[in-house]
C-alpha cells in the first residue's frame, strides 16, 4: 500500500508556547490510523492542520501534495456533530453535494444510499433535535462521506456518547470503513477504542507532544475486547504510556 498523508517534522506553537513538537508519521492507503494522546497534547490541533485549517512548521503531504489550505480531499468529523439544526437528517448529508451543486436526480440517488449504509433509513426527515446522539454522529459520518474523500479526519466523535452507545458505533465504523473502503485518521485518548478501531496506533506525549511510539495492532476482525490478546496489549500501552495519561 502507497502513502496518502505523510507528516515529517511537524512544529506547531502559539505565540510562545509549543504544542507539537517534530511529529513524524504516515498513512498508508485504505488503513485505519489512530492518533492516541493525553487532553491537551494538541490532537485535535493535529488534525486542523492536516485538514489545511492551521499554519505550521515542517512538511504535511497529502498523496505527494503539501498541504497548505483545506481541500475537498479531506473532510473532518467534529466531536459535537456540527450538524445545521435547520436541516433534515437528508439535508444535512446531501449539503457538501448541493453546494457543489451536483444534479438532483444524482444528490438523491447518492444520499438514500448513503442513508441506507448508515443505518439511517426512515429517519430521512427527522430533524437533529428529534434523533439520539448515535443518530446524529451517524448524520455527521454520512454527510462526510457522501463526498468521497481521500482521508476522513476523525476528531474524538464518539467521546460524547455513553458507554454502550460508544462500543456499539465503533462497530459500525468499523462496517462502514471495511464498505467504503476509505483512509482514516481518528484521535481518541482511550487506549481501548484505539486497539479496537486501529491497524496502528501513533502514541504522542504529554504537551508538547512527540511521537512516542507507534503500535501495530496485530489482532484479527473482528475483535473481541476481553480476549486474551486484546487485554494484553491493553495492558502492554497502558503501562508503556502510563506517564502521559493521567486519565484513560
Amino acid at each position: 500500500m502507497s502513502d496518502v498523508l505523510v507528516v515529517k517534522n511537524l512544529y506547531k506553537r502559539f505565540g510562545e508556547v509549543l504544542v507539537l513538537d517534530g511529529i513524524s508519521f504516515n498513512v498508508k492507503e485504505g488503513e485505519f490510523v489512530s492518533i492516541l494522546g493525553p487532553s491537551g497534547c494538541g490532537k485535535t490541533t493535529l488534525l486542523r492542520i492536516i485538514a489545511g485549517l492551521e499554519d505550521y512548521e515542517g512538511e504535511v503531504l497529502l498523496e505527494n501534495k503539501l498541504v497548505n489550505s483545506p481541500g475537498q480531499d479531506r473532510v473532518m468529523v467534529f466531536q459535537d456533530y456540527a450538524l445545521f439544526p435547520w436541516k433534515t437528517v437528508f439535508e444535512n448529508i446531501s449539503f457538501g453535494l448541493e453546494v457543489k451543486k451536483f444534479p438532483k436526480k444524482v444528490i438523491k440517488e447518492r444520499t438514500e444510499k448513503i442513508l441506507k449504509l448508515v443505518g439511517l433509513q426512515g429517519f430521512e426527515n427527522f430533524y437533529p433535535h428529534e434523533i439520539s446522539g448515535g443518530m446524529k454522529q451517524r448524520v455527521a459520518l454520512a454527510r462526510a462521506i457522501i463526498c468521497e474523500p481521500r482521508i476522513l479526519l476523525m476528531d474524538e466523535p464518539l467521546s460524547a456518547l455513553d458507554a454502550q452507545t460508544r462500543n456499539y458505533m465503533q462497530e459500525e465504523l468499523i462496517r462502514i470503513w471495511k464498505e467504503i473502503n476509505c483512509t482514516i485518521l481518528y484521535v481518541t485518548h482511550s487506549i481501548e477504542e484505539a486497539i479496537f478501531l486501529s491497524d496502528r496506533i501513533v502514541v504522542l506525549t504529554k504537551r508538547p507532544a512527540k511521537v512516542k511510539k507507534i503500535v501495530n495492532v496485530n489482532l484479527e476482525r473482528p475483535r473481541d475486547r476481553f480476549s486474551n490478546e486484546f487485554v494484553r496489549l491493553k495492558a502492554e500501552i497502558h503501562k508503556d504510556v502510563k506517564d502521559e495519561f493521567e486519565l484513560v
